[in-house]
């Protein structure tokens, strides 16, 4: 394993009042202001913005309303930080299409690699604009009960071999993988996939491992997201020896510790 690569970290900002961890949500500018710097300070390299909850049972809001809540952060968070990369928490192309009108280019990160929306990987092509495509099935409402697999790394191995071709086919040059924890996997799952994650370093994308203070975390230990910051550094570490790329998290400072000691023990 290179343990000289570069690893980002992406820290979480929702501008939601219903994500399942209360303390990355953001009532408006000036806690995203603030919970921004602080996780730059932290030695985040990408900040993910978010304003439409997605997590399982989650129920979305309207594009205008996502976009209501997203208007007001981008452009203060550009000016105020323009050497950072921001990524758009969004699985709609209208929202990529009005953020580059507004602040030029950005990471898209897409729950449903393309799926929800027809026009967004064309446009993402069209802009050249990185794009992290997640593996799910169906919608935060059905997800859960979409779980019926022979080997889950490999359905996700798989999933991920057929969508570089569309990538391809829509001009998409730079993009991400992410495995999709949580989404679509039961708990036992969850832990296969992470356990395999190496196989899919075979794609040749990058990986993004989001478990960050998950259900996967909190429900199989019984505690609370607040409680799960111990045991998620334990998975980053784990996801960083099976060759994760990008982490994003909910505790920047924790994830920067956890880096530095998995190079050392390296």
């Amino acid at each position: 394993m290179n343990t000289d690569r570069h690893i980002d970290i992406m820290g979480i900002v929702n501008i939601t009042d219903d994500s399942y961890f209360a303390q990355s949500r953001c009532a408006g500018i000036g806690q995203a202001m603030e919970r921004t710097g602080r996780m730059i300070d932290e030695g985040a390299t990408i900040i993910d913005i978010g304003a439409c909850s997605t997590r399982p049972g989650s129920v979305s809001v309207s594009m205008e309303e996502e976009w209501r809540r997203l208007e007001n952060v981008l452009v203060p968070l550009r000016q105020a930080y323009p050497d950072v990369r921001l990524s758009i928490d969004t699985f709609r192309s209208e929202i990529v299409s009005r953020s580059y009108d507004r602040i030029g280019e950005f990471v898209v990160n897409d729950i449903s690699a393309g799926e929800d929306d027809p026009l967004m990987l064309p446009l993402v092509g069209r802009l050249g604009l990185r794009y992290v495509a997640m593996h799910k099935r169906g919608t935060p409402q059905t997800m859960q009960s979409l779980t019926d697999y022979d080997d889950v790394t490999g359905s996700v191995l798989a999933y991920f071999n057929e969508f570089s071709q569309k990538a391809a086919q829509n001009g998409i040059k730079d993009w991400v993988l992410d495995p999709g924890f949580g989404f679509a996997k039961t708990i036992k799952q969850n832990y296969q996939l992470l356990n395999g994650l190496s196989r899919l370093k075979a794609i040749g994308s990058p990986i993004l491992v989001g478990v960050s203070r998950k259900s996967m975390i909190y429900r199989l230990l019984n505690i609370t997201p607040e409680e799960s910051l111990p045991a998620t550094q334990v998975l980053h570490m784990k996801a960083l020896q099976q060759g994760a790329d990008i982490l994003r998290v909910h505790d920047v400072a924790e994830t920067a510790r956890t880096i530095s000691l998995y190079r050392l023990l390296k």
